[in-house]
């Protein structure tokens, strides 16, 4: 089988772990089957799209709806890489699944308004598919309602023209979206468990998610919460598009 991607831009070493691990654990991937680049610690090499089976782009502290002149020099790379990346993606409709992140890079990528008009915080929230996210195969066996993690700080409110809204919540009206046939972004976690949140929730403390003293009771939120099915979406998504 062809590799998969995951391309990941988080700084500190824990999270950047941890997002790895939960993508191979919930993918069912192997180590050897799941590359993966910090493209916040390197530039971005010419990628083979034809070596790979896919691609992921995991979350980010980054946000693309960041003032230009108040990004660093390594957000502008990153940002430029990806967008050079995703031109090619596109024209290929090659498979790409980005996630959270995926919402402002393809979004913004495709003419989509990405702001902070639906920010949500950390924790679960309901996520509703519509018919089109019901007919669509990445979501095939997925209940039509079901919990997952967000903690976000930007958001799509106007989706890019051509794009297919699949899935959405009463708190941000874009949780996951198509381009093409094999382009999927989702604003929630399709990556993260409880534990996995959690974890984000100590790294991320005094990010301004929350405020810093209410950690604790986010983590209590997370704890009583029963999210179980963003995960297969990664596994349904390395079963579709894995190629010889």
């Amino acid at each position: 089988m062809l590799p998969f991607l995951l391309l990941g831009t988080r700084a500190e070493d824990a999270a950047a772990e941890g997002e790895y691990r939960s993508f191979l654990r919930f993918t069912g991937l192997a180590p050897s089957d799941l590359h993966r680049i910090r493209v916040e610690q390197e530039p971005l090499p010419q990628l083979r799209l034809e070596d790979y089976s896919g691609i992921f782009l995991g979350g980010s502290p980054f946000n693309s709806s960041d003032a230009e002149v108040t990004k660093s020099p390594t957000q502008h790379r990153v940002e430029r890489e990806l967008r050079q990346l995703l031109d090619r993606v596109v024209a290929a409709d090659f498979p790409f699944l980005g996630a959270c992140y995926g919402v402002g890079t393809l979004g913004r990528h495709q003419g989509a308004v990405i702001d902070r008009t639906f920010a949500e915080p950390i924790g679960p929230v309901e996520i509703t598919v519509n018919d089109d996210g019901a007919a669509d195969p990445l979501l095939a066996g997925l209940p039509l309602r079901f919990d997952a993690f967000v903690g976000h700080k930007e958001a799509c409110s106007t989706l890019p023209a051509g794009a297919v809204l699949l899935a959405s919540s009463a708190s941000c009206p874009v949780q996951m979206f198509r381009v093409k046939q094999n382009l999927y972004a989702t604003q929630f976690h399709p990556e993260l468990d409880v534990e996995g949140l959690i974890q984000r929730i100590h790294i991320y403390r005094h990010a301004g998610y929350f405020p810093p003293d209410q950690a604790e009771s986010v983590i209590e939120r997370a704890r009583d919460s029963a999210v179980t099915w963003p995960p297969h979406i990664l596994a349904g998504f390395v079963r579709r598009y894995a190629r010889a």
